[in-house]
């Protein structure tokens, strides 16, 4: 039965890949926060290096990387074969497809919470640290609320990266129907069958359209948040 023109097949992958990308946003989302804080605002030996494995994923081929996941937390991998002691399965389960999602969303990630933090000036932590208030204390008062923006900004482009994912994806879980294919896999899969390419069209045209609205709301959101600090600095000023 079709509903809104879409097959069952197709609403699948429409609702497995915004439930991927939900969940790998959300999964990655605290490390995101921690790795772009300790890379603008901590020197330590090795600074680099970290920076360039958070890097990583976006210059690799995807094939190479959904492949050192295979290998890694494959059934058979250090990682993969430990968890499945635990019944903990992620090659050719959607939590794979989680996982692959959420490892090459993470650079465009961290780099936005990253500039985020930068552009937050360190003499209002220092001020708030000279007063008493702990680390903690000064990262969830100070810090996060100025940084809010690029938090969002981050998340809203590591979902809109990961509903789109597909080399890493297709290599890591392959496209198993009603399980692991998301819809770049379905439309791939799509274009190899003659005479679908209406169907491929479709999932074309939901996935612009699912980019676009996450885009759009971060910037408006983004915006108002802004226009909300602006004013409450105002106000702090004019007292």
């Amino acid at each position: 039965m079709m509903l809104f023109g879409f097959s069952p097949a197709e609403w699948q992958a429409i609702l497995l890949s915004l439930k991927v990308a939900l969940v790998a946003t959300c999964v990655s989302l605290p490390l995101g926060i921690y790795i772009a804080y300790v890379l603008a605002r901590r020197q330590f030996w090795g600074k680099q290096i970290l920076n360039a494995l958070v890097l990583l994923p976006l210059v690799l081929p995807p094939v190479v990387t959904g492949y050192v996941l295979l290998i890694v937390f494959g059934v058979h991998g250090p990682i993969g074969g430990f968890l499945k002691q635990f019944g903990v399965v992620f090659a050719f389960q959607w939590t794979g497809a989680v996982l692959a999602a959420a490892v090459m969303a993470f650079p465009l990630m961290v780099r936005a919470i990253r500039l985020s933090i930068e552009a937050v000036d360190p003499k209002l932590e220092q001020a708030a640290s000279t007063l008493g208030a702990s680390k903690i204390q000064v990262f969830f008062t100070i810090t996060l609320p100025l940084m809010f923006p690029g938090v969002f900004a981050g998340a809203v482009l590591a979902f809109a990266k990961a509903l789109g994912e597909f080399g890493a994806t297709i290599t890591f879980v392959a496209s198993i129907p009603g399980q692991t294919q998301t819809i770049p896999s379905a439309i791939y899969a799509l274009l190899q069958v003659p005479n679908q390419e209406a169907s491929a069209l479709r999932l074309v045209v939901i996935s612009v359209i699912l980019a676009l609205a996450a885009l759009i709301v971060s910037e408006v959101l983004a915006k108002r948040f802004e226009r909300r600090i602006a004013q409450n600095d105002s106000a702090r000023s004019a007292r």
